[in-house]
């Protein structure tokens, strides 16, 4: 098996070097880039497998660099950010992180999440399930996992991010059962999740923006307070699975 590729951007060197330390040490190749521009390039040069990325740097912050990968590729990536406020979470899976980390933060835990994620990736929760499922219909909703889109009305398609869809279908499996923040990491991300819960919420939250539904009145994603959410959707009268 080939060595995988972690490109870390950031403009500080202590950082990409503690962080290339502890990537090693975990069998990882790893690159750098000092700013956004030199980032990007690498992604395209060198196609990493995942990439970790600072929200401000110069040239081009994280957020403009990540909207520019997601233009051209779905590698994996992982935010970096000092600023631990909401807006900066929601705009970043927004955009399409799959994850973030706080400044400052643990290495060994950086190292964690990188690993979990990249496991993920390969083997891809639900995979095979995928495969054999047929299209889950419900009322203004059609999930076909096989081509993993979804249809909101019988004529938008829902823009959604691999992480997104993977919760979705983890719900509209199991309409009406509730599902804590845990369990849907555990089934979403693995068993071997490292990090905040809620990143949970924050999925959530880009999920039914994609959705157009509306927390307070759900057509498809409800919340059962101080436990998780549930997929309150109601099947097709024609039948939930064709």
């Amino acid at each position: 098996m080939s060595t995988q590729r972690v490109l870390v951007v950031d403009d500080e060197p202590k950082i990409r070097m503690t962080v290339r330390g502890y990537l090693e040490a975990d069998g990882f190749e790893v690159l750098e880039a000092p700013d956004g521009p030199s980032g990007l390039q690498a992604v395209t040069r060198d196609r990493p497998d995942l990439v970790v990325l600072d929200v401000m740097l110069p040239g081009l912050d994280g957020f403009q660099v990540l909207r520019r990968i997601r233009q051209s590729s779905q590698v994996p990536v992982i935010m970096l950010t000092a600023r631990d406020e909401e807006v900066d979470r929601l705009i970043g899976f927004t955009t399409g992180s799959d994850d973030y980390v706080t400044k400052p933060f643990s290495p060994r835990e950086l190292a964690l999440r990188v690993r979990a994620i990249l496991r993920r990736a390969e083997s891809g929760p639900g995979a095979e399930q995928d495969a054999a499922d047929g299209t889950l219909n419900f009322e203004g909703l059609t999930i076909d996992p096989s081509t993993r889109t979804v249809l909101v009305d019988g004529d938008r398609t829902a823009e959604l991010s691999a992480l997104d869809f993977d919760l979705l279908i983890a719900m509209a499996r199991a309409p009406g059962r509730v599902f804590t923040r845990r369990g849907l990491l555990a089934q979403v991300w693995g068993e071997d999740f490292f990090g905040d819960e809620r990143v949970v919420d924050v999925h959530i939250r880009t999920l039914r923006r994609a959705l157009c539904d509306d927390a307070n009145a759900p057509r498809f994603v409800g919340t059962v307070r101080n436990v998780g959410y549930r997929f309150v959707g109601r099947v097709h009268p024609q039948g939930g699975r064709t």
